[in-house]
């Protein structure tokens, strides 16, 4: 038998067993993916992750406990293209690559993924280093080393719907195709969270990929909450689609959408609510410059929580206990008047016409006082004061305030630079969110901790794969190799490996 057969049994044979498997994360972020296999009972043995304040994160959440130079090695930022899978091992200390990972998860940027295509990719399939000489080679390239190096039984991919329709490749498909190549049977899924209990209507792209000697074919999870997305996110499905043959087969699977029977999905008022109250802006108490995420706030009293809120305070392993952290906003005082008046769910015209509204409205009060009309000079100065510069027909949905009764927007990376995207639904706190209220519409729980300021944990929450939907998608991983060890054992349980 060869080798690398012998270790793929091994491994199989070793989670069969009972033994917790060893996931590792490649393009790891602060740890979405990585919190949703370790809820669904896995090891997450190590991470690479460039960006040194979301290593600092993933190290901080998944190797607390470990002595402090092994934690500071699992806490060092890694640059995949430099860093060999060997080195990692090696550092980290876990014995033999090809030994050391049963899953391999991760979401590999997709910006040069054009430029690749078929050919390219079974090329560095077969030689892993070619993307070294080779100007086109990108991220994926990488993942895709890794992979070989480290045999892994199950793989998890993320992405963002354009990776459908990139350049005229559909390069889902794709990875689908050299994965298949390399031993594993890969299908693929468009799929928002919010069917999935996460409170944010997020359109991503999952590939899951398992081993053809587990003899388990991957599915995705049902649907468990049931909307109708807005007609954007039709829109943006309708080009990603332009590149596939939804009624052939293959390796994409339409993502169950759930029905009427399924409860609604969870609102920004269950996800956030609970949480407490934001006023020194109000109160003039709020400075510019960086904020420290090391306050310790109380949680304000409440009769009654949601269901999603009870489960971010309590998710087994991150507890919250009496207080959290994190509770911290930006100081925009320009634009408090235009949070505490535009409707719900109201975008940037909006908010411009709020905003001029606004400034027509003090000028009349400061004509009124003075008994005479401002000169142009005072009004120009007012308005550039007073409403936001930005062309309305340039970024129409620049600004977006929450609606209470609605999952929210995608949140992305661009909250570690302004969060006007996700404006706080109460009008009385007239606020942006926080980054805890981020981190809850991502669904990671409240005891979960970011290191860095405000800026690099906003940053970091965006850039992550909610954990709730990581979670069903590992859950349904582990359903696929338990059900085969089901039907193995019942027949013949010698079949089913080598011993662990």
């Amino acid at each position: 038998m060869p080798l690398a057969d012998k270790v793929i049994r091994k491994k199989i044979a070793r989670i069969r067993n009972g033994l917790k498997p060893r996931v590792l994360d490649l393009f790891a972020g602060c740890g979405g993916i990585s919190l949703g296999f370790h809820a669904a009972d896995c090891e997450i043995a190590a991470a690479v992750e460039l960006d040194p304040w979301a290593a600092r994160t993933h190290a901080t959440n998944f190797h607390g406990d470990v002595e402090e130079a092994a934690f500071e090695r699992h806490a060092t930022a890694r640059d995949i293209v430099s860093t060999e899978p060997e080195d990692l091992a090696e550092d980290l200390g876990l014995g033999a690559i090809s030994e050391a990972f049963d899953f391999v998860v991760g979401g590999p940027p997709c910006q040069a993924y054009a430029r690749v295509g078929r050919a390219k990719l079974r090329e560095v399939a077969d030689h892993p280093r070619a993307f070294k000489v080779d100007p086109r080679g990108n991220l994926y390239l990488r993942y895709l080393h890794y992979v070989r190096a480290t045999k892994p039984i199950a793989i998890l991919v993320e992405n963002v719907p354009d990776v459908l329709n990139y350049g005229g490749h559909n390069v889902m498909g794709e990875i689908a195709e050299v994965l298949n190549e390399l031993g594993y049977d890969a299908r693929y899924s468009l799929i928002n969270s919010a069917f999935h209990g996460v409170p944010q209507m997020r359109d991503r792209v999952y590939l899951i990929a398992l081993h053809r000697e587990l003899g388990a074919a991957p599915t995705f999870p049902a649907a468990s909450r049931h909307m109708v997305l807005p007609p954007g996110y039709e829109g943006t499905r309708a080009v990603a689609y332009q590149l596939l043959d939804l009624f052939e087969g293959g390796a994409f699977v339409p993502a169950d959408l759930g029905g009427q029977h399924l409860p609604g999905p969870v609102t920004c008022r269950e996800a956030i609510a609970d949480l407490p109250p934001i006023t020194l802006h109000l109160e003039g108490k709020l400075r510019r410059g960086a904020r420290y995420l090391d306050e310790a706030i109380p949680y304000p009293k409440r009769k009654a929580l949601s269901d999603y809120a009870k489960s971010m305070r309590g998710w087994p392993g991150f507890e919250a206990g009496d207080s959290l952290f994190d509770q911290v906003i930006r100081c925009l005082p320009r634009d408090t008047g235009i949070f505490r008046e535009m409707p719900n769910g109201a975008e940037y015209p909006v908010a411009h016409a709020t905003a001029v509204r606004l400034w027509e409205r003090e000028i009349e009060r400061l004509e009124r006082e003075a008994g005479e009309r401002l000169g142009t000079a005072e009004r120009d100065r007012l308005h550039r004061t007073m409403v936001p510069p930005y062309p309305t027909h340039n970024f129409p949905n620049r600004w977006w305030k929450l609606r209470p009764d609605w999952p929210s927007r995608t949140l992305m990376a661009h909250i570690g630079k302004d969060t006007y995207s996700h404006i706080h639904y109460d009008g009385a706190q007239a606020r942006v969110i926080s980054v805890r209220e981020a981190a809850r519409l991502q669904s990671f729980p409240d005891g979960f901790r970011f290191c860095g300021t405000m800026n690099p944990a906003y940053r970091q929450i965006g850039n992550a794969v909610p954990p709730l939907m990581a979670k069903r998608l590992a859950v349904n991983i582990l359903d696929a190799i338990i059900e085969r060890d089901r039907k193995s054992y019942s027949s013949s349980p010698a079949t089913w490996g080598c011993p662990a």
